[in-house]
């Protein structure tokens, strides 16, 4: 039985315990700052279960080296600024480390960290980046030459009911960082930042109008593994229309991107969240197969529902279930055990054959609609 440690307890944290302990091959150390979360978390989880709670200051460097003694693996599971000192004390204490993040910058550091380590660093391990990294690799493989890869996924409420047609379903500190940092993409076979919340273009699936745009972290290390081989290369996060324009006026005319912890707790105390959401996933990619220019895609939608008793939203699935299975993969030898791992080299095949990459696998198929009807500003 591994000994894993899970540092967040909230709600991806939350269900990735939820994932892992009920399987019998893994003993869980839940660890967060607050004794009431923890206390909370393991009183509904911990019955008959492999969970200890860990009362957890991941800011404090000596804390962190002994909360990992030990253990076969830490999950990252806390907000992106805390990614760089939980992976310098996962490579200090020579044990895997797994994250969510989707922060570019907090990513080419954990690169920096992984360099020539003798045990694995997996970032990015959720949804975008995650696993559509690894559908788009997927697909781009089995073409001869490269033309485009676009990349389109969003996390949305089926309800909407508010003027921004959306509702909290994940980190408020993640959302705010999206919308507010440049994003990498390969433009005309070069690589290029692209600006956040600009390149709207509307598209349909399934008779539903929806809105895409340019935010930061969605590629994760895509555009250095295809650097050279694609001439257009970009990640657009899907919302319902309307929703870019309200945000680029939070964010720009009333400069609350330089005033973010107001703009998040506006948002926690303004928009409600929400279990009943959809994630959107669509990969198109266009090259030449024989000497034909042709194009292929991939999209699902994956719906909140009830697991083992509890009502999780699709984005928990989702994001849990991508990092429970790179786990899986890891501990089971499928994938390399040293250095950096991109998500891209996770075979497709392997993450869906598992019993968490099995959320993704039984996704339902859109029937009707198409990328991308406009462009605008």
């Amino acid at each position: 039985m591994h000994e894993i440690l899970i540092i967040g307890g909230g709600k991806i944290g939350e269900t990735i315990a939820r994932f892992l302990a009920p399987t019998g091959d893994y003993r869980l150390t839940l660890a967060d700052r607050s004794r009431d979360v923890l206390a909370r978390l393991t009183g509904e989880l911990g019955k008959g279960k492999a969970i200890r709670p860990l009362v957890l200051d991941a800011a404090d460097g000596q804390a962190l080296k002994e909360a990992m003694a030990g253990k076969y693996a830490v999950i990252n599971a806390s907000p992106y600024f805390l990614t760089l000192p939980i992976a310098e004390a996962a490579r200090a204490a020579g044990i895997h480390y797994l994250d969510l993040t989707e922060d570019v910058k907090s990513t080419a550091e954990v690169r920096a960290v992984a360099a020539g380590a003798a045990t694995a660093f997996i970032p990015q391990c959720g949804l975008a980046p995650g696993y559509i990294s690894i559908v788009a690799n997927d697909v781009a493989r089995r073409f001869e030459t490269l033309d485009s890869v676009r990349m389109r996924v969003g996390a949305l409420p089926i309800y909407p009911t508010n003027a921004l047609k959306y509702n909290l379903t994940w980190s408020t500190e993640g959302l705010i960082n999206e919308y507010c940092q440049p994003g990498d993409a390969i433009v005309d076979g070069k690589a290029a930042k692209t600006l956040p919340l600009e390149g709207r273009e509307e598209f349909s699936l399934d008779g539903i109008r929806y809105e895409a745009f340019n935010t930061s972290g969605g590629l994760g290390t895509l555009c250095d593994t295809f650097a050279g081989k694609v001439r257009t290369m970009d990640y657009r996060s899907v919302r319902y229309p309307g929703h870019r324009d309200i945000m680029k006026v939070l964010l720009h005319d009333l400069a609350l991107s330089d005033r973010q912890a107001l703009l998040k707790d506006i948002l926690e105390n303004a928009i409600p969240a929400t279990m009943q959401d959809v994630v959107l996933i669509f990969v198109s990619v266009a090259g030449e197969k024989s000497g034909r220019l042709l194009q292929e895609s991939y999209a699902a939608k994956i719906y909140n529902r009830v697991i083992d008793g509890a009502h999780l939203s699709a984005i928990q699935i989702t994001t849990a279930s991508g990092i429970c299975a790179v786990l899986d993969l890891l501990a089971e030898g499928e994938i390399a055990q040293s250095g950096l791992i991109r998500q891209e080299d996770i075979a497709l095949d392997a993450f869906l054959a598992n019993r968490f990459g099995r959320n993704f696998a039984n996704a339902e198929k859109p029937r009707h609609g198409g990328l991308i009807a406009a462009d605008a500003a």
